[in-house]
C-alpha cells in the first residue's frame, strides 16, 4: 500500500530548514529507501515515495510558515541537484504506477507553481550540479533557476534519446510554454543527452543566472532575500499544524472523520460520502485560527485529497468514483460566506486554494466521477462543485417512499463562479455551459434558491431528474453498463470530454502530455524486450520499430 501521509519527523528524502522568512528544501535522496524493492535511489533520484514527502512539504510551507516568503529548492549532495525519475523503479513498475507516479509528480509541480503566484510564496531553484530529466522538471517548476558556472553541471532532458520516452513531468510544455525557449533550440535540447551548460543554458533561457561556485551560496540567498521583499506573505502572523489525518482502513471501505469511502468490488465503484459541519460556522476568524486543520473546510479538504490519492494507486480496478453528501446545506453555505468575507487573511486563502487544488485532481482523475444528489444531502457552494465536476450528475425528485427526509436541493453561492477554476482556467459552470454562456448568468440569478430535482434539470445543473420509482434501476443499470466497457476507453472519452474550451499549459501537461506519455510507455520501442527503458545500463543499443503510427 502507498501512503501519502507524512511528517518532516519522517523525511527520508529531504530536509526542510527555516532562515527568517527564507525556507531551504534540500534534497537528499536516501538510496535504500526506495518505495519498491529492486532499485537504489542513486544520485537523488526519485520515485514516487520521494514526490509524497516534496508533496507534503510544499503543503505544511503553505499552512504552517505564514513567515516563509520564499523557498529554496536545492540539493544536500556536492555537483548533484537531481537525476531525475529513478530509472530502474520506471523498468520496473507496471505501467499503471508508472502512468499515475507521473500524474502525481506533475500535479506536485503545478502545486509548486500556485504557491508562487497566488500565495505570494516564491520559489527560486538552486542547480549545484547535474539536473536530469525530471531533475531539471523540478526545477523549471520554479520561479527563477541559478545554475552553478563550474564546468561540469548542466541541465538536461534525455528521455527521448535515451529511453524512447518524453519527460513526464510537463518539461517539454515548461521549455516552450513557460520559459519560452525558442522551438528549434528546445529541439536540439531534448535531443542531446549531455544536456547544455553555462552560458549556452542562459542564452537559451534554460536557467535564468549563472553564478560561479565561488559564491553560489551567497547569490543564492542574496536572490531569495530580493524574492522575499516582494512577497504578499503576511508578517507576524503564525502557522497552523496540519496534523496527521486520522484514517482507518477496512475490506472494502476508508473512514475518515468527516468522510467515508466504500468500496464495491462487483460494480467497481468506490462511494465517497462527504459530510457537511455539525456546527454553525464560526463567529469570527480567530476561532478559525483556533481550529486549525480540525476546521471543517480544511479538515474536509486533506481527507478528499487523501483519499483520491489512495484510490488512485491502490484501488486500480474501481473505475467509477461515486460523490455524495450528507448535513445541512446551509450550514455548508455559512462556511462559504465566512471564507468569502475574509478572503484577503492569507489562512483563509490558503483553504480556498486547496480546495481548488482538491477539485482540479478529481477533475484529472481518470475514473468515471458520478454524483447522486439524494435527500439529506448538502450540495451547496463549495460541495456542489462534486456536481459540476462530475461526468453525470442524478437528483432524486422528490422522497423516498416511507421517508421523511426532505427532497435534495442544490443551492449556488458565490464559490461556484470563478473561485476554484479548472486547469482551462474557467469555472466548471463556464465549462459546462460553454457552447450556452448565458446559461451562467441564469445561474447565477439563482445563486442562494434552494433548487428542486426540476428546477436544477431545467437549469442544466444536472443530468437527469429520477423519481423513487425509477432511482434504483437506472442507477443499476448505469453501473453495470460502465463497469462493462473497457476502461482504457473510458479513461480516453472522459478526458477529452471533460476540458472543453481554452487550452492552458496546465491542460497541455495534463492533456497532451499524460495522454502521449501513457501511450508511449506501451510501447515495444521503449518497454518491449529490446527497447531502450528495457536495454539502459546493459550496453546493447535498443532496436527499434521504424515505423511512424
Amino acid at each position: 500500500m502507498i501512503d501519502f501521509r507524512t511528517h518532516p519527523d519522517k523525511y527520508s528524502h529531504w530536509k526542510l530548514s527555516l532562515e527568517g522568512d527564507i525556507a531551504y528544501l534540500l534534497m537528499d535522496v536516501t538510496e535504500t529507501e526506495g518505495i519498491f524493492p529492486g532499485y537504489e535511489l542513486k544520485m537523488n533520484s526519485y520515485d514516487i515515495g520521494v514526490d509524497i514527502e516534496l508533496y507534503d512539504a510544499v503543503q505544511r510551507l503553505r499552512f504552517e510558515h505564514p513567515e516563509v516568503k520564499a523557498v529554496v529548492l536545492g540539493s544536500a549532495k556536492d555537483r548533484m541537484f537531481c537525476a531525475g525519475a529513478n530509472i530502474r523503479m520506471l523498468g520496473a513498475a507496471a505501467h499503471t504506477h508508472k502512468v499515475n507516479f507521473c500524474k502525481f509528480t506533475n500535479e506536485t509541480r503545478n502545486s509548486i507553481e500556485d504557491a508562487t503566484e497566488y500565495s505570494g510564496q516564491r520559489y527560486l531553484c538552486a542547480v549545484n550540479g547535474t539536473a536530469a530529466g525530471g531533475g531539471y522538471e523540478l526545477a523549471l517548476a520554479a520561479d527563477y533557476i541559478l545554475l552553478v558556472d563550474d564546468g561540469n553541471a548542466s541541465v538536461s532532458l534525455p528521455e527521448v534519446p535515451l529511453l524512447a520516452v518524453l519527460p513526464g513531468t510537463g518539461g517539454l510544455t515548461r521549455l516552450v510554454d513557460k520559459r519560452k525557449v525558442r522551438r528549434d533550440l528546445a529541439d536540439v535540447f531534448c535531443t542531446v543527452e549531455e544536456g547544455v551548460r553555462g552560458e549556452r543554458a542562459v542564452d537559451w533561457r534554460l536557467v535564468d543566472e549563472l553564478v560561479p561556485n565561488s559564491t553560489f551560496a551567497e547569490t543564492v540567498r542574496e536572490r531569495a532575500r530580493e524574492f522575499a521583499g516582494h512577497s504578499s506573505r503576511p508578517h507576524g502572523e503564525a502557522g497552523i499544524e496540519l496534523a496527521t489525518l486520522s484514517r482507518e482502513l477496512d475490506e472494502n471501505q476508508i473512514l475518515y472523520p468527516h468522510l467515508v469511502v466504500d468500496f464495491d468490488p462487483r460494480l467497481r465503484t468506490a462511494t465517497l460520502l462527504c459530510s457537511g459541519p455539525e456546527d454553525a460556522a464560526p463567529a469570527s476568524i480567530d476561532v478559525i485560527k483556533e481550529q486549525g486543520s480540525d476546521f471543517w473546510p480544511l479538515a474536509l479538504a486533506r481527507e478528499l485529497d487523501d483519499a483520491i490519492l489512495y484510490l488512485r494507486l491502490n484501488e486500480l480496478e474501481l473505475g467509477t468514483l461515486i460523490f455524495k453528501t450528507r448535513g445541512d446545506g446551509s450550514l455548508v453555505g455559512e462556511y462559504d460566506e465566512l471564507l468569502g468575507e475574509h478572503s484577503d487573511d492569507w489562512l483563509v486563502r490558503e483553504i480556498q486554494l486547496y480546495w481548488k487544488r482538491v477539485l482540479k485532481r478529481i477533475d484529472v482523475t481518470s475514473r468515471s466521477i458520478i454524483t447522486l444528489i439524494e435527500p439529506g444531502s448538502c450540495f451547496t457552494g463549495t460541495l456542489a462543485e462534486l456536481a459540476f465536476a462530475a461526468d453525470r450528475s442524478y437528483m432524486l425528485d422528490g422522497q423516498f417512499e416511507g421517508e421523511d427526509t426532505a427532497a435534495a436541493t442544490i443551492i449556488l453561492n458565490e464559490s461556484n463562479f470563478g473561485l476554484y477554476p479548472m486547469c482551462n482556467g474557467l469555472s466548471r459552470l463556464q465549462t459546462r455551459f460553454l457552447g450556452e454562456p448565458e446559461s451562467v448568468d441564469r445561474a447565477r440569478a439563482l445563486v442562494g434558491q434552494e433548487l428542486d430535482a426540476q428546477r436544477a434539470l431545467d437549469s442544466g445543473l444536472i443530468t437527469f431528474a429520477l423519481d423513487d420509482i425509477d432511482w434504483e434501476d437506472e442507477l443499476r443499470m448505469f453501473m453495470e453498463e460502465r463497469a462493462s466497457f473497457s476502461p482504457d476507453a473510458m479513461i480516453g472519452m472522459e478526458a477529452n470530454l471533460r476540458f472543453a474550451g481554452p487550452e492552458t499549459m496546465e491542460s497541455k501537461i495534463f492533456g497532451r502530455l499524460t495522454a502521449w506519455q501513457n501511450w508511449i510507455f506501451q510501447r515495444p520501442n521503449s518497454v518491449g524486450a529490446t527497447g531502450a527503458l528495457t536495454l539502459y545500463g546493459s550496453g546493447t543499443r535498443p532496436a527499434y520499430d521504424l515505423k511512424r503510427v
